[in-house]
């Protein structure tokens, strides 16, 4: 178990260096900016043992010397002059190392840094890039929230991570290390103490650091359950105030806050309880050496400078090693947030495998014996449709919600995949065949979720739109929709900005500007997924003439409620429960008084 778990963390962390490798420079520098500042530390300790045993300790021998035979004669001065030079040079020296300290942090702080924020920028990039990759299904399975988080706050932590854990394993190891050399090369005997302690503190930093893991990811979780909860109330801010859901709300808010913050704590505590433990026992160390340098074997070896040098080494050891201790948590964190990140990233994104190319389609759509359940469900959502339309004909699908018409749309998009049996065709070719980019462009969609960016009602219309668009078009586009009527109402007219989602629009202005976004796409393929739902019966007629206009010499599916819209469709399927269990025109369907007429007659006779 540990093992594997060591295995994933040396995986997940060879693959997180893969983005610092287009960086090699700047991390070369920050790598020298921060050995550098630990060989100043240790040399600052190293030179601890001169100052003493040839500055003050040369001239406390010397006064020693001249009192013992009855006075100070002037034989002292040549002590005196030996530890005045040495502690003339002594203050040049510390300025000097002090210095080149400081220039090795800011060298090693700045390029950290500098990583660091093309890491999460790099990430993040990469990470949205391949939420546009992945399939519907996924998309609709997962929490919003979780989604945002991956972008937003996962790799703020690796990137955190990345900066503490290079200073800390590059730094504060080093440092450690000239310290136990300085230690032994001045007296193996006594520096073997530390080595009482070094399995100790090993243990404790293993146990923690499996302990910081576990409780990172819950904290990721936690913190996507505060992102999806806030998400949700801004989405809804209408209907919270509209039905007094504040307190609800406010509550639920409470519950996933509190969770968050609990498992914080559970963090720190872990974190408050290994640091104060890895210094008690690096104080038995420091308690050995003093007990050790009591020994007169020891004694003998042992100079004042020596002695001074072992225990400020040692001494100089304790915050290094609190920083390591300290930086394992949020390197956990770190790694953590990776091994989610990796997972998103190891996603499958849609399959495309389909190699057929064409400019543009005549718009032959047929359905043979299509059967399709949605992922983990056992009950068929579309069982044995079967059905043509050809190249400028209409194809209506009606029936109650839930029976499988939007199913129906999706499929032809590729929005959903893996059919049970059957195929679907397009003038003759699998579907499956077309590359995704090829069939989607063939396809036209507006559905009854209009979704507008946080931009002009002219880019809005121009979306995505493949060369070059004019003015012309767009007014164009915006009038067959009947959507320049109030456009031309507005102070900016195509240049008014619509608001995230198009919030500053009513509904039906908002499907009228997705209609013209689809007359402007100039598609072969058509589908209207109750297109006109949000219109009133004034904009809905007018409307409908632009439609009509729409679908000439297209291939169009119409899913509808309102059956005054589909009338003159060339074939109408009613749907029930993922069957089709009535087909024909308009009139056919009436004459036969089931399921559809029983439709027309509640909606014109209520």
């Amino acid at each position: 178990m540990t093992n594997s778990s060591d295995k994933e963390v040396w995986t997940v962390f060879k693959r997180l260096f893969g983005y610092i490798k287009p960086l090699k420079v700047v991390f070369a520098l920050a790598v020298l900016g921060l050995v550098m500042y630990a060989a100043v530390d240790a040399t600052f300790i190293a030179v601890i043992k001169p100052f003493i045993d040839e500055g003050f300790g040369g001239q406390a021998s010397q006064v020693t010397s001249a009192a013992g035979v009855g006075g100070i004669d002037l034989g002292t001065s040549q002590g005196f002059n030996a530890s005045s030079e040495v502690l003339t040079i002594a203050p040049f020296v510390v300025i000097f190392l002090f210095s080149v300290r400081g220039l090795a942090n800011f060298l090693s702080t700045y390029c950290i840094q500098y990583m660091s924020a093309r890491l999460i920028k790099d990430m993040r990039q990469e990470v949205f890039e391949h939420y546009l990759t992945l399939p519907v299904s996924y998309m609709d399975r997962e929490n919003s929230g979780n989604l945002i988080s991956r972008v937003t706050y996962d790799t703020e932590q690796i990137a955190r991570a990345t900066g503490s854990a290079l200073i800390s394993i590059v730094r504060d190891s080093i440092t450690v290390i000239g310290m136990l050399s300085i230690m032994f090369y001045y007296s193996w005997k006594l520096s073997l103490c530390i080595l009482v302690i070094a399995p100790i503190m090993g243990l404790i930093i293993s146990v923690v650091s499996k302990r910081f893991r576990k409780v990172s990811k819950r904290i990721q979780a936690a913190m996507g359950g505060v992102t999806a909860s806030t998400e949700q109330m801004i989405k809804g801010h209408k209907n919270v105030l509209a039905f007094g859901g504040q307190q609800t709300e406010s509550d639920r808010f409470a519950a996933v806050n509190e969770l968050n913050r609990y498992q914080h704590m559970k963090l720190a505590m872990a974190q408050s309880v290994s640091q104060p433990l890895i210094m008690v026992i690096g104080s038995f160390a420091i308690a050995f050496v003093l007990y050790a340098a009591s020994f007169e074997t020891l004694q003998a070896e042992l100079t004042t400078g020596i002695f001074a040098t072992i225990l400020g080494a040692m001494l100089a050891m304790l915050q290094p090693i609190k920083n390591l201790t300290r930086v394992n948590a949020e390197f956990q964190r770190g790694i953590a947030a990776c091994t989610t990140v990796f997972e998103l990233l190891d996603t499958q994104p849609e399959v495309d495998e389909g190699k057929h190319q064409i400019e543009r389609v005549k718009g032959n759509l047929s359905f043979n014996q299509v059967s399709f359940r949605y992922p983990e469900q056992e009950k068929l959502a579309l069982d044995n449709i079967d059905f043509s339309v050809s190249q400028g004909k209409t194809v209506a699908l009606v029936g109650r919600s839930g029976s499988g018409k939007s199913t129906i749309a999706n499929l032809v998009t590729r929005f959903y995949t893996g059919l049970s049996e059957g195929s679907i065709e397009l003038d003759g070719v699998n579907i499956d065949d077309y590359s995704l980019k090829c069939l989607r462009e063939q396809v036209a969609l507006v559905s009854q979720q209009v979704t507008l960016f946080n931009d002009s009602i002219a880019n809005n219309i121009a979306y995505a739109y493949s060369g070059e668009v004019t003015r012309e078009q767009i007014v164009k586009a915006a009038t067959l929709a009947h959507a320049m009527e109030f456009i031309e109402l507005l102070p900016d007219g195509l240049d008014t900005q619509v608001g995230e989602n198009g919030v500053l629009l009513s509904g039906g202005q908002r499907q009228r500007i997705a209609i013209a976004r689809a007359i402007l796409r100039n598609s072969p393929v058509l589908i209207l997924d109750e297109a006109t739902s949000a219109l009133d019966t004034e904009s809905e007629k007018a409307i409908q003439q632009g439609l009509d206009n729409l679908r000439h010499n297209r291939t169009s599916i119409v899913i509808a409620h309102r059956l005054s819209t589909i009338e003159s469709a060339d074939l109408i399927l009613v749907i029930d429960q993922g069957l089709v269990v009535e087909r024909g025109d308009h009139q056919s369907l009436l004459d036969q008084n089931g399921v559809y007429a029983n439709l027309y007659n509640m909606q014109f006779t209520g």
